[in-house]
């Protein structure tokens, strides 16, 4: 079990997957500050499941993505950082929030890639780029570009899937790459039917 900082968002960060923040609060602040010193930035991601993380009182959940700070750059009163998803964890114990949340975790493992998922992986990648083609507003194109590393591929879909963020975060669960790749078919069939019953 380790103690990390954490960033509780209202959405889901996946492995390989970058992650675009605009850093205001002071305690989120001194946790980028601090999180510069050190050789190896990281910190957790976790979804906020209910309420918000401004002034606490916020239920998190409890799988999130180790998170390696890759850019900062400094505004007049914001910070623009850059992070990239790494590996899931597990949140055993929440710790004071003072100066900032912290948590004790433990790392889940990896997901093994077998290449007899290929076919199921181009399947899903189709499904996708042809679901957020005719999606109503989206946050990533078509087109978007995946890594060439297959198990990378099927983090980033599940990331670029038009899905809400109680479906992504089931996507984080998954405890195999079949598994992931099925899930983000059925979750992303059943997204284009409700689009188009609308």
């Amino acid at each position: 079990m380790t103690a990390i900082p954490m960033f509780p968002l209202g959405s889901v960060l996946f492995p390989f997957t970058p992650l675009p923040l605009r850093v205001f609060e002071p305690r989120y602040l001194t946790m980028v500050g601090r999180l510069l010193d050190e050789d190896d930035p990281e910190f957790g991601v976790v979804l906020i499941e209910r309420g918000h993380e401004v002034g606490g009182g916020d239920r998190r959940s409890s799988i999130g993505t180790m998170a390696r700070l890759v850019s900062v750059s400094a505004g007049a009163e914001v910070l623009t950082a850059v992070a990239v998803g790494t590996d899931r964890f597990t949140v055993e114990q929440w710790l004071d929030d003072d100066p900032y949340p912290r948590a004790d975790v433990t790392p889940l493992p990896r997901l093994e890639w077998d290449d007899a998922l290929t076919p199921l992986e181009k399947e899903a990648e189709a499904i996708v780029r042809r679901t957020l083609a005719r999606a109503p507003e989206t946050r990533w194109d078509a087109d978007t570009e995946l890594a060439d590393e297959p198990l990378a591929a099927a983090w980033q879909l599940a990331a670029i899937a038009p899905l809400g963020e109680y479906d992504r975060y089931t996507l984080l669960q998954s405890t195999t790459a079949d598994a992931l790749l099925r899930q983000i078919i059925d979750l992303t069939l059943e997204a284009e039917l409700l689009w188009s019953a609308e």
